[in-house]
C-alpha cells in the first residue's frame, strides 16, 4: 500500500469514494510493487483496473466529455444549479469549482500506469518477459500518453499558443513522499507524450481486442496529438495508417443510429466499458446528463444543444445524426437532447438492458477521417483533393449536402463537420482553442434569466479561465508548485 499512499500524498490527491475501494484490491490496483504484478495475468488485471478508473465520472465516464462541449459552445443550459454548470459559466478558482477530480483521477490513473510499468520492467529484467507482457507494457505507455495529453490540455495553454508555459508535473515512476514534483513546460509534456507513443507502438498487437488498446489506437492518439501540435504531416501519416489498415469501417447511414446501441462496433478504435453491475453511473451517468428534464426518472436536464450547434446540424434536415437527438425541455419541437450515451432512442444502453450501461467511445474512425481531412488541408503544400475525399466520407451523413471538391473545400466545412459528427464526445472546446477561435455561448437559454459574472458571452483562449486552476489541495500539499499556479487565479 505504501507507494500509492505516498504518491497520493505528494500529489495532493483526494481520492473520490469510487476509487477508495480499489486500494485494497490485489493485484489490479495495489501499490505493493514487490508482489502485486508477477506475471502477464496480473498485468492484465492491473490494466483492467486502469481502464475502469479511466471510466470514472471524473474522467471519461462523464465530466471530461462534458467539459469539452459545455465550454466549447455546442452545449447550452436551460437552468443553473442542476450540476456541472460551473463548467459552462467558467466559475472556477483554486478553492471553489476547481474540478480537482480531474487532477485527482488522472494522477491516480498515472499511479496505476507507473506501478504497472515498474513491475513489468522488473519481470523483464529478470529474464521472464513475454509477448503478452510486452503488449501490456505498450498499452500502459499509450494510456499514459493519452492521460498526459488530457491533463496538459486542461491545465496548460494550447501548444500552438505558448508551448514554453507551464504544463503539468511529469511523474513517470513510483516516487517517495519527500518528492514534490513541479510543473514541466507544455512542450516537455508533449515531448513525453510522443516518446511514450513511439516506445509503445512496436510492442502492441495489430489485432482488435475489445476494451483494450492496440497498435491502431496508439496511432489514432498519435494523430490526435500531432494535429493539436500543428504537425500536419505526422497527423496525416498516422491517420492514414489507421484508415488504410482495413481493421475498422465507417458506419453507413443505415447503421449509424444502431451503432450507439451496440458496444465495440465497426468504427470503435478505443472504447471504455460501462457494465450494469460494475462501473455504470446510473442517473449520474453521462447519458442521463444529456437527457431532457423528466424524460425518465432521474433525468434532470443538465445540458442541451446550443442554437449554434443545431444550426450546423440543420444544414440538412435529413442528416442521419438527427436520429440521436430528442426534443429538449424548451419545447416539443426543438431537438436539443442527445441520446448517444443511453444507446439511442430505445434507451437500453449498448447491451440491450440498462440506459446508463453504455460504453464511452473514446476514439472512433470518423474522427480519424476528420483528422486526415484537416491535416491534408493544412499541409505546407495543401492536398485539397485528399482533404475533400476524407471529409466527404463523413459529410455524406448529410445526404442533402453536395460533396466537397478540391476546388471548394474549406476549413470551415471541416470544422462544421467535426462539430456535427463529434457532438457530445468532448472535442469542441479543445478544437476551438487550437484553432484560436472565439467561442460564443447560447446564454439566452438560461431561464429564469441569470446574470453570468464569471465570463463574457464570447471568449477566446486569452481568457485566463480558458484553462483550469491547479487545485488548492495540491498547492497546500506541494509548496514547490504553489508558485506555479496558472496566471489570474
Amino acid at each position: 500500500m505504501k507507494k500509492i499512499t505516498l504518491l497520493l500524498t505528494v500529489l495532493g490527491i483526494v481520492l473520490l469514494s469510487s476509487c477508495e475501494g480499489f486500494l485494497d484490491v490485489k493485484p489490479s490496483n495495489s501499490a505493493d510493487s514487490g508482489t502485486s504484478i508477477l506475471n502477464a495475468n496480473d498485468a492484465k488485471v492491473a490494466l483492467n483496473g486502469l481502464m475502469r478508473n479511466m471510466a470514472s465520472s471524473s474522467y471519461y465516464g462523464r465530466n471530461f466529455i462534458i467539459y469539452g462541449d459545455a465550454k466549447g459552445g455546442d452545449f447550452a443550459l436551460r437552468s443553473q444549479g442542476r450540476g456541472l454548470d460551473a463548467l459552462y459559466v467558467f466559475n472556477h478558482s483554486a478553492s471553489s469549482n476547481s474540478y480537482s477530480g480531474f487532477w485527482a483521477q488522472m494522477y491516480y490513473c498515472l499511479l496505476q500506469v507507473n506501478n504497472l510499468l515498474f513491475n513489468i520492467e522488473k519481470i523483464e529484467e529478470a529474464g521472464n518477459g513475454t509477448t503478452a507482457l510486452s503488449d501490456y507494457k505498450g498499452q500502459a505507455l499509450t494510456a499514459r500518453a493519452l492521460i498526459y495529453f488530457d491533463l496538459v490540455r486542461l491545465y496548460g495553454k494550447p501548444y500552438n499558443m505558448d508551448k514554453s508555459s507551464y504544463g503539468v508535473p511529469l511523474v513517470l515512476t513510483p516516487i517517495d513522499a519527500k518528492d514534490q514534483p513541479t510543473r514541466a513546460s507544455v512542450e516537455q509534456v508533449y515531448t513525453q507524450i510522443l516518446a511514450d507513443l513511439a516506445a509503445a507502438a512496436p510492442l502492441l498487437s495489430k489485432n482488435i481486442t475489445k476494451g483494450f488498446i492496440n497498435y491502431y489506437a496508439n496511432k489514432s492518439i498519435h494523430a490526435r496529438v500531432a494535429l493539436t501540435m500543428d504537425d500536419y504531416t505526422a497527423a496525416l501519416a498516422a491517420a492514414e495508417e489507421v484508415i488504410t489498415s482495413g481493421k475498422y469501417t465507417l458506419y453507413t447511414n443505415a447503421n449509424w443510429l444502431n451503432s450507439w446501441a451496440n458496444e465495440f462496433s465497426s468504427e470503435s478504435i478505443f472504447e471504455l466499458a460501462m457494465y450494469e453491475n460494475e462501473s455504470n453511473l446510473g442517473t449520474a451517468s453521462l447519458g442521463y446528463y444529456l437527457l431532457r428534464l423528466g424524460k425518465v426518472t432521474g433525468a434532470s436536464g443538465w445540458f442541451m444543444a446550443s442554437d449554434y450547434y443545431l444550426a450546423r446540424l440543420g444544414q440538412d434536415a435529413n442528416d442521419v445524426r438527427w436520429s440521436v437527438m430528442d426534443y429538449d425541455e424548451s419545447s416539443t419541437t426543438r431537438f436539443g437532447s442527445c441520446l448517444k450515451y443511453v444507446g439511442g432512442p430505445a434507451m437500453k444502453g449498448d447491451k440491450g438492458n440498462i440506459a446508463a450501461a453504455t460504453n464511452v467511445k473514446v476514439i472512433r474512425l470518423s474522427e480519424i477521417y476528420l483528422i486526415a481531412a484537416e491535416a491534408a488541408f493544412k499541409l505546407p503544400a495543401p492536398d485539397k483533393t485528399k482533404a475533400a475525399n476524407y471529409l466527404n466520407q463523413i459529410r455524406k451523413r448529410a445526404p442533402g449536402l453536395a460533396a466537397a471538391t478540391a476546388a471548394d473545400v474549406t476549413m470551415q466545412m471541416i470544422e462544421d463537420e467535426r462539430s456535427k459528427e463529434l457532438f457530445a464526445e468532448g472535442h469542441r472546446y479543445f478544437d476551438m482553442l487550437r484553432w484560436n477561435k472565439s467561442i460564443e455561448f447560447n446564454d439566452d437559454f438560461i431561464f429564469p434569466a441569470v446574470l453570468i459574472t464569471h465570463r463574457e458571452k464570447t471568449i477566446d483562449r486569452t481568457f485566463y479561465k480558458a484553462i483550469l486552476p491547479i487545485p488548492q489541495e495540491e498547492l497546500d500539499a506541494n509548496p514547490q508548485i504553489a508558485a506555479q499556479q496558472n496566471p489570474g487565479y
